[in-house]
């Protein structure tokens, strides 16, 4: 099954038409990348994954491997180098840069902040997230519900495969993607009370019932919240399932 996202799609390349750079920013494995990929070939030199060795060793004088380069330039996982924000302003901010930019990354406050701080005024945002139902369709409705709206999940060849996706990527989110985003919270503990919301779904939410349950204080639930809130969901549609 093949995917169609019109919506995303008209909606980044008005960005790049206007922008001298854009943000695409989402989860890991919402389909970021495959995106990009449709604007610029992983083969041509204007494409950087930052969790590529080589990559990486090419952006080692950003100013000398960027200043050159001409028409649409994507860097894939620009987390992995924060430091390339003031380059960028620099590059885009000299009158005779060819360039723009597409920059793609996860929506982590550090991230955001960076961008909007060293670009302001210079940079377009774009949140990414998973399929929804106006690009699967009413036919998939159950799929979508039941598998979520990551790619891998929703087009996975079984039932069973798209579970097993989701563990993984749920433990991956737990114990790396959390650190990540700068927030020290225990795994486990953080695993056990995402297990208890699951059982609260479309019920009024009681902290305090969690709380005891979980052995934690109604505040730190609260506070665990505010973080599941804050990162999972931003804008309230990251996480389906």
């Amino acid at each position: 099954m093949m995917i169609q996202r019109k919506v995303v799609i008209e909606e980044l390349t008005q960005a790049i038409e206007r922008s001298r750079a854009v943000a695409l920013l989402g989860p890991r494995q919402c389909g970021k990348t495959t995106l990009a990929r449709e604007f610029v070939s992983p083969n041509s030199v204007n494409y950087f994954d930052l969790e590529d060795m080589a990559d990486l060793a090419r952006l080692e004088n950003p100013m000398f491997a960027l200043g050159s380069l001409e028409g649409l330039v994507v860097i894939d996982e620009v987390q992995q180098r924060p430091d390339l924000f003031p380059a960028l302003r620099v590059l885009i901010d000299r009158p005779d840069n060819k360039a723009k930019f597409l920059i793609l990354g996860s929506a982590s406050p550090d991230l955001l902040r960076q961008s909007s701080e060293t670009l302001a005024g210079r940079i377009a945002t774009i949140e990414m997230e998973g399929f929804s139902l106006g690009e699967v369709g009413m036919k998939n409705l159950d799929n979508l519900w039941c598998r979520g709206g990551f790619p891998l999940s929703f087009l996975a060849d079984s039932d069973e495969q798209s579970v097993f996706w989701r563990k993984n990527f749920t433990r991956d989110f737990l114990e790396r993607d959390l650190r990540q985003f700068g927030l020290q919270i225990a795994p486990e503990a953080m695993g056990r009370l995402w297990k208890m919301l699951a059982h609260y779904h479309g019920q009024n939410l009681n902290a305090s019932e969690i709380a005891g349950s979980l052995s934690f204080s109604s505040p730190t639930v609260k506070r665990y919240l505010d973080v599941l809130s804050g990162v999972i969901f931003s804008d309230g549609r990251y996480l389906s399932k």
